[in-house]
């Protein structure tokens, strides 16, 4: 994950009340970028991929093979989030909210492609269910007074299992594999959702309100809780989702 080396060691020691409502208004202030940057996503993804004049910039109806945008499309999210993220200190908070909003764009010109696998109907009702999911999980995050270090720390070491699974099944195509990795996918990516988010609210509660810093580290948990709740849709989707006969 994109903070996953943030740590914080403050769980049993009480918030005072100026602590509260800063850690408030910083999470305010994530959710409020996470928020912003799916609404953006989910109508770029639903414009490009139930209009064909615009997903022919993506894949060529004629060959029905992707164009060079269409294989830019694919693998830039990745190179932004490691610019975002190993470039945290030396970016402004402007710079790193423009990188998020582009982003944000170009993942759903990426998503656009579920549209083409999955009934529309399907598409919808599943991300209803991801959002519901995260929901619960992000409101037991915040609230729990149970440390949930130990269990973020199990789960990133499940997560990277995880990509090695999907690497390995590149080749073997297994459809077993690929449910079961899907199947996991969803219990790492909900418990990791219940974790990033009090990590986050720790860290919001031992910010400075108002500062650059700030601004900055709420925009990278934004990432953060974008990516699980993206995971976590795609997951859901492979599992549940009703495909295009």
């Amino acid at each position: 994950m994109a903070n996953s080396n943030w740590s914080f060691n403050t769980l049993d020691q009480p918030a005072s009340y100026e602590q509260t409502g800063v850690s408030r208004t910083f999470m305010n202030g994530v959710f409020s970028w996470m928020g912003i940057a799916l609404a953006i996503s989910a109508v770029t993804a639903y414009v490009f991929g139930t209009d064909m004049s615009y997903l022919s910039y993506l894949v060529d109806p004629i060959a029905g093979k992707m164009t060079m945008l269409g294989y830019i499309v694919m693998f830039a999210p990745i190179g932004f989030v490691l610019l975002m993220s190993f470039g945290f200190q030396k970016l402004s908070a402007t710079a790193l909210s423009g990188l998020f909003l582009v982003y944000s764009v170009i993942m759903g010109m990426s998503l656009s492609f579920v549209f083409l696998a999955y009934q529309l109907g399907s598409v919808f009702v599943i991300f209803g269910v991801s959002a519901a999911m995260f929901g619960v999980m992000a409101l037991a995050g915040y609230t729990t007074k149970t440390d949930l270090t130990k269990m973020g720390s199990i789960l990133m070491m499940a997560l990277v299992g995880i990509i090695i699974a999907s690497l390995i099944n590149l080749f073997m195509q297994s459809s077993g594999m690929s449910y079961m990795i899907s199947f996991i996918t969803v219990i790492v990516f909900t418990g990791l959702t219940a974790y990033d988010v009090q990590k986050l609210k720790e860290i919001g509660a031992n910010v400075e309100g108002g500062s650059e810093a700030s601004a900055k580290m709420s925009i990278l948990g934004a990432l953060t809780l974008y990516l699980d709740f993206i995971n976590l849709f795609l997951a859901l989707l492979r599992l549940f989702g009703s495909r295009r006969s």
